[in-house]
């Protein structure tokens, strides 16, 4: 697959210069802080039910790629309820902000710098591979899912969240975040590089995989705090599994 798939180099250098930020809660990733209770719980939902687990530790044994980690914001959490996460990201001072941080906290983890075609390559399969706030960033958003698919073991699936391209994505994530709330940098992101569903949805048909779950995130000004609902308009989390032959 070509290297289109993957995240853009200025992409890459951007995230790169945040490295010692990542884990600032009032810093320029604090909307990540904000939304990964969200992200969490969504996820331990859809794997759980997935994979029909219970209890406590509801990812244990089950092998975790974090594509586009960061620096550990989502892999850490996850190792913590018995997953065995890999956390992929080309971005290689973000992947020293990673490890230093997991050192520090004793979390059980792997952080590896890349990117997924080099997996892909090597004939990696993990039961779960999750692409979250990470779609939006790269060259080829067809060619990345298609990478992104393989990864995925037989049985197992395949996890996204992003932005959805309309006119109210436009309004609240780029004007109102970057410009109005300054909650985002300006030029975090790029409106036409958001992904429909119904696009994330073809690419993952063509790479024979069926959507299993759909789910928007939406904040609530009033009460300042995200929640899952049925609005796809701005953000949405999109799980698949591989269709049956």
């Amino acid at each position: 697959m070509s290297v289109s798939a993957s995240l853009k180099a200025d992409e890459v250098a951007r995230f790169d210069a945040l490295a010692r930020d990542w884990w600032d809660s009032d810093g320029p990733m604090a909307p990540l802080h904000r939304i990964n209770p969200i992200r969490i719980g969504w996820l331990i939902e859809t794997i759980a039910r997935r994979f029909k687990r219970q209890g406590n530790v509801p990812l244990e044994g089950l092998s975790i790629l974090d594509v586009g980690c960061g620096a550990g914001l989502l892999s850490e959490p996850l190792s913590r309820l018995g997953a065995r996460v890999t956390g992929l990201d080309p971005a290689a001072a973000a992947i020293d902000a990673a490890r230093s941080h997991a050192e520090a906290t004793g979390a059980t983890l792997a952080y590896r710098v890349g990117e997924i075609e080099t997996l892909a390559g090597e004939g990696a399969q993990f039961d779960v591979v999750l692409a979250m706030e990470v779609i939006e960033h790269v060259e080829n958003p067809a060619d990345f899912v298609a990478v992104a698919a393989s990864l995925v073991a037989p049985g197992g699936l395949i996890c996204f969240s992003t932005l959805n391209r309309t006119a109210k994505s436009f309004a609240l994530a780029i004007v109102g975040a970057e410009y109005v709330l300054r909650w985002l940098p300006r030029g975090t992101h790029h409106w036409e590089q958001f992904v429909t569903p119904l696009e994330l949805t073809g690419a993952l048909r063509r790479a024979q995989f069926v959507v299993t779950a759909r789910r928007g995130m939406v904040y609530e000004p009033l009460r300042r705090e995200w929640r899952l609902g049925d609005d796809l308009g701005v953000n949405y989390f999109l799980a698949a599994v591989a269709r049956e032959r």
